[in-house]
């Protein structure tokens, strides 16, 4: 039998997208993929939108690591794909990923911004070449995982994607696809493309230095 992933893609409030972003996955469910969108509590109507179009519909705490630890619980396939709600995969998603755990136990996608600004281009590959050089992937890179080495996220409110990256190094490299997956530019454009970019790289300097990932939680939430 063919190995079999499983998508998981932790929501809150995604009602504005969350139908599109599971239409894009109903390929990967067509050639025998499952798709678990796993709810941290939405309010918007998100969880009864995507019941429909995914195989398995989960309640969570809140917080991105729980949803995704509550997904890969519930998972059948071979294979976990952590999937952001706004992030969408390449054609054929599943025979890049497959051939590349036939190699590595772990790995990501690069990324692109759906941005025609110049800046957030190069800030996607600025994310690529970091994720290259470091063998840290970002939740918008779409981490996938052997099921049978996936150690879980440790259970922290932000960074969680870095942690789970530090996990996974210690059984080998990712393997690093160059096929793009293509991600949202919300979170750059509501907050403003260069504060953003000063935000992210002042966190992850943070808790590269020791700060813990509750207080870089509260810095993030009072600069929205």
């Amino acid at each position: 039998m063919a190995p079999r992933l499983s998508v998981i893609v932790p929501v809150l409030n995604e009602a504005a997208d969350i139908r599109e972003a599971l239409a894009a996955l109903a390929p990967l469910r067509a050639r025998g993929h499952e798709v678990i969108v796993v709810d941290g509590g939405s309010d918007d109507g998100s969880a009864s939108l995507a019941a429909p179009a995914c195989d398995r519909l989960l309640d969570s705490g809140r917080g991105r690591a729980l949803q995704m630890n509550a997904g890969a619980r519930a998972a059948k396939g071979d294979a976990l794909v952590f999937l952001h709600a706004d992030t969408r995969l390449p054609e054929r998603a599943d025979e890049l990923i497959l051939a590349a755990l036939a190699r590595a136990s772990w790995g990501r996608f690069d990324v692109r911004i759906a941005s025609r600004q110049p800046l957030l281009a190069l800030v996607g590959c600025a994310m690529n070449l970091r994720s290259r050089l470091t063998g840290i992937a970002t939740g918008d890179q779409a981490i996938f995982v052997r099921r049978d080495a996936f150690p879980g996220f440790p259970d922290i409110p932000l960074m969680e994607d870095i942690a789970l990256s530090r996990l996974l190094k210690r059984r080998g490299p990712p393997a690093c696809l160059r096929a793009r997956v293509t991600t949202s530019a919300r979170r750059w454009e509501a907050r403003g493309v260069l504060r953003t970019i000063f935000l992210m790289w002042r966190l992850r300097l943070l808790y590269a230095l020791g700060a813990t990932p509750q207080r870089l939680a509260r810095d993030y939430a009072d600069q929205r």
